[in-house]
């Protein structure tokens, strides 16, 4: 199954916007109709990538949007870049989620003792190759990092591609320790300070900020696949979610094709992207 992006407005700008089309170049949301199986024999999932590695824009599904765009993320009204704070530039991996899965802001995990973040599942994926926004992966679960947010259960899911040359080295999260030592603890170290700069505390986490097997992470990914069910049926409140879709045959929320369209030829039309501000590449730097 293969997808392909529709860039809409200009970049670095708040009128960017990024579609989905599938294979049959139906417009698609990747929130809902991207399926979260590639394999599911395998374990293995669809992730969405929405911020490329060593990138700073916050880009992310847009949940409220009519078929969830990607869109940057704004801050004050401004658009939201993350800060580098040394040695990390950007995000260290590349960032994303996997489609068809919700933290519910209704549902108090009982491993953290939290309610979920009212967005999709988050994923970290630690393959060689920097991917592109937009594109969508086959990925390979690892582990997982209990972020706890603003009082929120925010998981991070470790993954790495399928495609990634190394990809049968890795199965579990203690192979990432042992084959890429580092990366974890500079992961911790990402989540907990990148928005310090910003001046709110540090980030904290469940479990002592220890990384969750495979087991769990594709534990809690079900999980969330079931609090998604829920929505696009209706089982669920789903406040200011837009759970519009054109591939979820059983959802009252499906849409016509011609209805999708409708919704992307009322963007703004593609044109040339602004220039990123020079302040973005401004360092930060903590004692540990």
């Amino acid at each position: 199954m293969s997808f392909t992006i529709e860039e809409r407005g200009r970049p670095n700008t708040q009128d960017y916007r990024v579609y989905f089309k599938n294979s049959e170049g139906k417009y698609v949301s990747p929130f809902h109709d991207i399926p979260i199986y590639a394999e599911e024999g395998k374990n293995i999932f669809h992730a969405v990538v929405e911020v490329p590695r060593w990138t700073n824009a916050k880009m992310e599904i847009a949940t409220k949007d009519p078929l969830n765009p990607l869109k940057q993320d704004l801050k004050k009204g401004n658009l939201r870049y993350v800060c580098n704070v040394f040695p990390h530039r950007g995000y260290i991996w590349n960032y994303g989620a996997i489609p068809q899965t919700w933290e519910d802001p209704g549902h108090k995990d009982g491993d953290t003792g939290c309610c979920g973040d009212n967005d999709p599942i988050d994923i970290c994926d630690i393959g060689n190759k920097v991917c592109s926004r937009g594109e969508v992966i086959c990925v390979k679960v690892l582990g997982a990092l209990a972020l706890i947010d603003e009082g929120e259960t925010d998981w991070k899911v470790i993954v790495i591609n399928v495609e990634d040359p190394e990809a049968e080295d890795f199965n579990d999260i203690d192979d990432v320790r042992r084959l890429k030592p580092g990366y974890l603890e500079a992961t911790v170290d990402w989540f907990r300070m990148y928005k310090v700069p910003d001046g709110k505390p540090e980030n904290q986490f469940a479990f002592n900020a220890e990384f969750k097997n495979r087991d769990f992470a594709i534990k809690t990914i079900k999980e969330t696949h079931g609090f998604w069910k829920a929505l696009v049926m209706k089982k669920t409140e789903a406040g200011g979610l837009n759970c519009m879709n054109t591939c979820v045959s059983d959802s009252s929320f499906i849409c016509s094709s011609n209805d999708a369209k409708a919704i992307v030829d009322s963007a703004s039309v593609y044109g040339e992207a602004e220039p990123i501000p020079s302040s973005v590449d401004k360092w930060f730097y903590y004692s540990k």
